[in-house]
Parts: C-alpha cells; structure tokens; sequence
C-alpha cells in the first residue's frame, strides 16, 4: 500500500493462532475478513466523529483556511470523499491491515508540521477500545462455534 497502513498482527498470539488452525472447520481467513471489516468501518467511521482511535478530536482547521471552506461540502479530511472512500482492509490468515493507497494518506494520518506544511496530525488509522472490544466479541463468537 502506498499511501499509509495499519496492521493488526498475531505478534504473541502465534501459538494460539496454529492450535485454532488445527481445529477441524476453523477458517482463519475467514476470521481476518470479518476482523478487517470491523476495523475498516471504524475507520470510516472516524471521518465523520473527527475523532483519532484514542478518543481525541482532531485538530481544527486553521482559521485561514477556514474561511476557504464550503462547509456544506467540505470537513475534515473530506472534500471530494477520495480519502475516506480508499480506506481498504486487506487479510490474511494471520494480519489484517487497514489503510489508504493515497499518496496523501500519510501525510494526513502523520501530520506535516515537520516537513513545514503546517497539516496538523489527524489520526484515522489505528485500534480503539471500542474496536478491541467488537475483535474480543468475534473472537469469542468465533472460537465457540469452532468447539461446540
């Protein structure tokens, strides 16, 4: 991916990882489709709450550039919907990754007060608590179909 990516590893997990592959019907990639699905709506999602994973609000708009705004077509990160609409999640039996092919994705997620722009970080990508939760929830849901 281009532009600016997140992943969700196995790191730690590898062991439980094999045990689960070896459960008779356990479908692995199946189980990181759904877990990208989950994080890539919460990523959406973030476009429209101006919120990073953390729970912070993103920074404002300077008032400067404000004022060259149509707010009843632009916001945050959200002028034309290219941004929002490359938010992609791809997956395999052991990594799901969350992320945009748009070469100003980074730049957005990072923020680009160090290299002189003044574009203040606006963390779209990432794991939140509410996300920990929905991948705890499919986890359990996934792994008690697998035993019963």
């Amino acid at each position: 991916m281009a532009g600016v990516a997140a992943s969700l590893t196995t790191v730690g997990l590898e062991e439980a990882i094999q045990r689960a592959a070896r459960l008779h019907g356990a479908k692995l990639g199946e189980f990181a489709d759904n877990a990208g699905a989950i994080l890539e709506s919460s990523t959406r999602e973030r476009f429209e709450t101006k919120q990073a994973p953390d729970g912070s609000e993103w920074a404002a708009w300077s008032e400067a550039y404000d004022e060259t705004r149509n707010h009843g077509q632009h916001s945050l990160l959200v002028s034309e919907n290219d941004l929002l609409e490359s938010v992609a999640s791809y997956s395999s039996a052991s990594e799901v990754e969350v992320g945009s092919g748009m070469i100003y994705a980074a730049h957005h997620h990072f923020g680009g007060e160090e290299i002189g722009t003044g574009v203040p970080a606006r963390p779209f990508l990432g794991v939140s608590n509410q996300d920990e939760g929905d991948l705890k929830d499919l986890a359990e849901d996934w792994f008690g179909r697998l035993v019963q």
